[in-house]
C-alpha cells in the first residue's frame, strides 16, 4: 500500500477506535438498537447534506446504472445493520476493551471469507500476519479486560458474529469500485436505518424511556458524524483504491487508538506492555502489506 493509504487507514483507526467510547458511553442511557439506528441515520442524513451541498456547487451526482438498491441494502445490511446492534448490544455487557479485541478478529474473518468464495488467496504470509496482528492486540489489551469483570457469553459470540458479518460486507463492496465513495456510504447507512427503525419501534420504543443526558447525546452526535459518516467515506475510498484485506486492517489499530484516547483524555499511563503490543501489531502489518517478505526475498537473492 502507498503511505496515502496507510494514513486514511490511521485515520480511520481513530474514527472507529472512538466508536467504541461514543457506544460505551451511548448505551448506559439509550437502547443499543436504538444506538445503532441514530448511528446510521445520523450518519446518512449528515452525508446526504454533504452531497445536496456538492450538487448545488455543480458536483456531478450521478451513479452507474449496474448497482442498484438492493446492492446498498444487503452491504447496509452486512456493513452496518447486523454488525452495528450485535456490537452496541454486546457493549451493554462486556467491557468495551473486550470487545475491541474480539472485534480484532475482523481481518480473520475477512480473509477466511475470501478464501471461502474465491476472491483473494490466503497465502502463508497473509495467514501469519493476522495471527500475529492478534497476538499483539492480545498483549496490548492484557489479561486485566478478561480478570476481574462480569463478562458474558452471548456478549462475546455476539462480536465474533459481527466479524463475520463486515468479512462478507468487505467481499459484497467490491462492486462499489467504480461509485463515489460518498454516494456508497449514504446509499449503505440510509439503507440500514430503513432496517433498523422498525425493530427500534416495536422492541425498544424509546420514548418510554428517560431522554438522554448531554454526555450520550454528545456521544450520539460524534458517532454518528465522526465515527459513522466521516469513517464509511474513508473506508470506501481504501476498499475500492487498496483492497478489501488491505481495508481490514484497521481493525488491528483500533485498541491503539482507544489506549491513546485514555491517555490523552484521562490520563491514563502507557505501560511496556501497551509498547510491546503496539510493536507487535506494527510487525504484523508490515508482513500484511508484504514489505517484510519482500525485503526478505530481496536480501537472500542478493547473498
Amino acid at each position: 500500500m502507498s503511505l496515502k493509504h496507510w494514513a486514511m487507514i490511521l485515520a480511520l483507526s481513530v474514527l472507529w477506535g472512538g466508536s467504541f467510547l461514543f457506544q460505551a458511553v451511548a448505551v448506559r442511557e439509550v437502547p443499543p438498537l436504538t444506538v445503532a439506528l441514530a448511528r446510521v441515520a445520523g450518519g446518512a442524513a449528515v452525508l446526504a447534506l454533504v452531497m445536496l451541498a456538492l450538487a448545488r456547487l455543480g458536483a456531478d451526482r450521478s451513479t452507474p446504472s449496474d448497482v442498484r438498491w438492493s446492492d446498498y441494502a444487503v452491504m447496509g445490511f452486512l456493513a452496518n445493520a447486523l454488525p452495528f446492534a450485535l456490537i452496541i448490544s454486546a457493549q451493554a455487557e462486556i467491557p468495551s476493551g473486550l470487545a475491541s479485541l474480539l472485534n480484532a478478529a475482523t481481518p480473520i474473518s475477512t480473509v477466511i471469507v475470501a478464501h471461502a468464495f474465491g476472491a483473494e488467496r490466503a497465502t502463508g504470509g497473509r495467514i501469519v500476519g493476522v495471527l500475529l496482528g492478534v497476538v499483539g492486540v492480545a498483549i496490548l489489551i492484557g489479561p486485566a479486560a478478561l480478570a476481574g469483570q462480569k463478562t458474558s457469553v452471548f456478549g462475546m459470540l455476539a462480536v465474533v458474529a459481527a466479524t463475520i458479518s463486515y468479512g462478507f460486507a468487505s467481499l459484497w463492496g467490491r462492486r462499489f469500485k467504480t461509485v463515489s465513495p460518498l454516494f456508497t456510504s449514504m446509499a449503505q447507512l440510509a439503507c440500514s436505518a430503513v432496517m433498523l427503525a422498525p425493530l427500534v419501534l416495536l422492541i425498544e420504543r424509546p420514548w418510554t424511556v428517560p431522554a438522554p443526558s448531554m454526555g450520550a447525546s454528545a456521544a450520539l452526535v460524534g458517532l454518528a458524524v465522526l465515527s459513522t459518516a466521516l469513517a464509511f467515506v474513508i473506508f470506501f475510498r481504501v476498499m475500492a483504491e487498496a483492497g478489501a484485506l488491505n481495508a481490514m486492517l484497521v481493525t488491528l489499530l483500533v485498541p491503539i487508538s482507544a489506549t491513546a484516547f485514555g491517555v490523552v483524555l484521562l490520563g491514563e499511563t502507557i505501560t511496556t506492555r501497551q509498547i510491546l503490543g503496539a510493536a507487535v501489531i506494527a510487525a504484523a502489518l508490515a508482513i500484511l502489506d508484504g514489505r517484510i517478505v519482500r525485503w526478505a526475498g530481496t536480501s537472500l537473492r542478493g547473498r
